[in-house]
């Protein structure tokens, strides 16, 4: 099997690393762009709302200076002010609250598409890529990075919105009110840019690592799970726990310190900006004793202060999470720019009519630089069975890989009927054969279904007829809804036999010429495996069939048989000449009975 290496994913480097900001703004705009109507509407919405809610103040100090300690207060003046600040709040809250609204809206349809293009791009990549990478980090992306991209969609793009509104607005205000006052912020405002744009140069790459280091956790945690019954029959479980506090440890430690440092930005603001305010205080009073402003005024300064210095601490608190969203974002369209499978080769044709020749030539290949199989050579007729024996890692599954397309050759020429297969579409190669492998796969669905997967129109007649020759209709027909029994995620209601016994009905139902049994009989019992290979008998007659075997029993009546090793094919020909001839194979064969 190739190499795992994580590449994007790497985390050792990332504190170092920045997150190209164009790149990933370049990429969100292409969601945005088909929402650019509504979202000018929310957009326009939240504009409203906001400058409604900068007449609040103004007016409040118009109330204030209506009250005359004196004597002679006009409360009329003073109701008529209050009705205006509810009609003018009322109205600002339910355009914001359509604004909300609207942004919710593309929010989840951005989610939506974007989830989607990245499952449908992952269902075009090649095989190498889900080799390399982490189921658990792949899952963490379609899940938790996007997810992250739409709250900040859906409630921060709208707070900057606002925020921004809010201090432009307050600022003219204030200016008309004061503009000595205005002075204050001269000082504060640059304080605290300065400041925000300190923390958030290094809060970015930490976010960028935190997204990379909860991957890892997915990832280490869908493999434990995975592999629970293994983990607990070799007592293992001190040991998991404890690497995955390590891990655990590692994720926290990169969340605690995106999130230390995400969230000191807004007590920073905050402190700068209560600092403006009690300046703001002091000269207004001192102002006011001097008679160059009315206390409604300040008032309404005071208020507007708090708008203006308000909204910047605000943006800096949610400066963290922006960082967030943005590090999910790249991580997100990285997964979307990976290379698709290479396209067929120009003038590509659909392999037809396939009869089962196989023919391999000087075929060299390696997952690295490192080549795991030199110089293969093959020759196989309509028909044969050809057995592919060897220690792990002698390249096996390496020519399955090959024969399938899942990898191409780095040398040498694969043909079938004799047409290079890179001359044929990958799809048609790959109906050309039906295959089985060791590891199974079966779904959350009906037996029915999982079995006619590949096949969604078969007849059910033609279902239980494959199922009886595997000789386990008997088995389906005892289960609760018999063929409409529904298999649980990863069929946990069946034993590990059954799971493979089904696959191998699956296999049984296509009509492929050419067949691959990759360990197809490794999880059955010694009387179960023998049923089945006399129904495979009887089915693979006429196909040309490869099959890998390490129990080497199974493969006796194989018309040729190929013995590997370091990717070379050191022997080949029937069991009963490679056993007269005493090499690898022998030494092979005879060590499965030593124990005997």
């Amino acid at each position: 099997m190739p190499e795992r290496r994580i590449n994007i994913h790497d985390t050792r480097n990332l504190g170092k690393k920045k997150v190209d900001k164009k790149y990933v703004f370049r990429n969100l705009f292409r969601y945005l762009k088909p929402f650019l109507p509504l979202l000018a509407l929310a957009f326009a919405a939240n504009v409203a709302g906001t400058l409604l809610n900068l007449v609040g103040p103004k007016v409040c100090g118009m109330a204030i200076d209506e009250i005359k300690p004196a004597g002679g207060t006009d409360f009329g003046k003073i109701g008529f002010y209050a009705a205006i600040l509810a009609g003018v709040y009322g109205a600002s809250a339910l355009f914001e609250y359509l604004s909300a609204v609207a942004m919710n809206y593309i929010s989840r349809g951005i989610v939506k598409k974007m989830r989607s293009d990245v499952f449908a791009r992952l269902s075009v990549l090649p095989v190498q890529y889900f080799d390399n990478r982490q189921a658990g980090d792949i899952i963490s992306v379609l899940s938790y990075d996007i997810d992250t991209v739409g709250e900040s969609l859906a409630n921060d793009v709208m707070i900057v919105l606002k925020s921004s509104v809010l201090i432009i607005g307050s600022l003219a205000l204030m200016l008309t009110l004061a503009p000595l006052l205005v002075l204050v912020f001269a000082v504060t405002v640059p304080l605290s840019v300065v400041l925000t744009r300190f923390i958030v140069r290094r809060v970015q790459p930490l976010f960028r690592k935190r997204s990379a280091k909860l991957g890892e956790l997915n990832g280490y945690v869908e493999e434990i799970i995975t592999g629970q019954k293994t983990t607990r029959a070799y007592n293992c479980e001190k040991k998991v726990i404890e690497d995955f506090e390590v891990k655990n440890r590692e994720a926290i430690d990169a969340y605690a310190r995106a999130e230390y440092l995400g969230t000191i930005s807004g007590p920073c603001v905050g402190l700068v900006n209560n600092i403006s305010l009690a300046l703001v205080s002091v000269f207004g009073a001192i102002m006011y004793i001097r008679g160059g402003i009315s206390p409604g005024q300040i008032s309404s300064f005071v208020l507007y202060s708090r708008k203006f210095s308000g909204p910047i601490n605000e943006i800096a608190n949610i400066m963290g999470e922006f960082q967030s969203a943005i590090a999910a974002a790249e991580r997100v369209f990285r997964v979307l720019e990976e290379q698709p499978e290479k396209d067929d080769a120009e003038g590509a044709t659909e392999l037809k009519d396939v009869e089962g020749n196989v023919d391999i030539e000087g075929l060299d290949f390696g997952y690295t630089d490192k080549l795991v199989v030199k110089n293969f050579n093959l020759h196989v007729k309509k028909g044969q069975v050809v057995a592919i024996v060897g220690h792990t890692g002698a390249g096996k599954t390496t020519i399955i890989n090959l024969l399938m397309r899942f990898y191409d050759p780095t040398a040498g020429v694969i043909k079938i009927d004799g047409r290079d297969i890179l001359s044929c579409t990958r799809s048609s190669v790959r109906r050309a054969f039906t295959m089985v492998l060791q590891d199974t796969w079966l779904f959350a669905g009906t037996v029915a279904e999982n079995i006619a997967y590949g096949n969604p129109d078969v007849a059910r007649e033609d279902v239980e007829r494959v199922c009886k020759a595997a000789k386990i209709h008997s088995f389906i027909t005892k289960l609760p809804q018999g063929y409409d029994t529904v298999l649980t995620e990863n069929a946990v209601n069946v034993s590990k036999g059954q799971k493979q016994l089904l696959t191998i009905a699956r296999a049984m139902l296509l009509s492929s010429p050419m067949l691959i049994l990759d360990e197809a009989t490794s999880n059955v019992d010694t009387r179960t495996e023998q049923i089945i290979q006399e129904a495979m008998g009887k089915l693979m007659e006429g196909k040309t069939c490869f099959v890998i075997a390490h129990r080497l029993s199974t493969i006796k009546h194989a018309d040729k048989i190929l013995v590997m090793k370091d990717g070379n094919v050191v022997e080949q020909g029937t069991h009963a000449e490679l056993l007269a001839a005493g090499g690898h194979y022998s030494e092979l064969y005879y060590s499965q009975f030593e124990s005997f």
